[in-house]
């Protein structure tokens, strides 16, 4: 299952069924689980792990040191979860000391060609980055979330659970769980409500989301207000919690 022109680092650690395509370099620190296949002209370097069931398209560069200044060879980590999708020409850094020193990826993503995720950068489960989506360092992205094609994420924000952004949105500020973004720079487009269906949320729920985000956005509210409001409005709809957490958290101020 690994090509004769491959090269692997005696010290990488490979599971069972592991697949590496022609001209692939694997590295020292490397580990990669069960049934992963790693395409042609491949790098996957630094201390990455990879979990088992992913498929990792040619000309891709993972696990590659950060692209900030302050990195000076920290032993900092990248790590990839199960059943990932990673098409061509994807960079996914290392994380730095200024973080936690990891960046992560979890399960279950479709992740489209030319993607950059920065150093210390948390994706989350089932999430959706079409072609040329960048995300700077530090970036949250929380499950489910679908970034369109050419968003351009700044770092250390935060995109929610459920969330959307459209094709060449650039993102300065948070965007809540739930919301639809477009434009440069980003403005909130209602709640993601086809995606929200699609996921088996009720027409109930889908109602109360609604409402939040109006509390949120058409009220006139100042924010902590807005978010006081929905704190009331939790224990009878909880369905908004992710909304009132998030909120709570939010360190760049929300797209407004």
């Amino acid at each position: 299952m690994i090509h004769p022109s491959a090269i692997i680092h005696p010290g990488a650690r490979l599971g069972a069924n592991v697949t590496i395509g022609p001209y692939s370099i694997i590295g020292e620190h490397v580990e990669i689980g069960d049934n992963t296949v790693v395409g042609p002209h491949v790098v996957i370097s630094g201390r990455t792990r990879i979990g088992c069931d992913n498929r990792i398209f040619q000309f891709c560069s993972l696990g590659e040191v950060p692209q900030d200044k302050k990195y000076s060879g920290e032993p900092t980590c990248l790590e990839i979860g199960d059943r990932n999708t990673i098409r061509e020409f994807c960079t996914f850094n290392l994380g730095t000391a200024q973080d936690v020193g990891i960046t992560r990826v979890g399960d279950d993503n479709w992740i489209m060609a030319y993607v950059h995720i920065a150093h210390d950068c948390q994706v989350g489960k089932h999430t959706v980055f079409a072609n040329n989506a960048q995300l700077a360092g530090h970036v949250h992205v929380d499950d489910w979330a679908i970034l369109g094609g050419y968003t351009g994420v700044h770092q250390f924000c935060r995109i929610g659970a459920h969330a959307m952004t459209a094709v060449g949105t650039v993102v300065l500020q948070d965007i809540p769980p739930f919301v639809m973004a477009a434009g440069n720079t980003a403005s909130p487009f209602g709640i993601n409500a086809e995606g929200l269906k699609r996921r088996g949320f009720s027409a109930d729920a889908l109602l109360v989301l609604k409402r939040a985000y109006r509390t949120v956005y058409k009220s006139g509210l100042m924010l902590e207000e807005a978010r006081s409001r929905l704190e009331q409005d939790v224990i009878a709809h909880p369905e908004i919690r992710p909304l009132v957490d998030f909120l709570a958290v939010s360190k760049r101020g929300i797209i407004r």
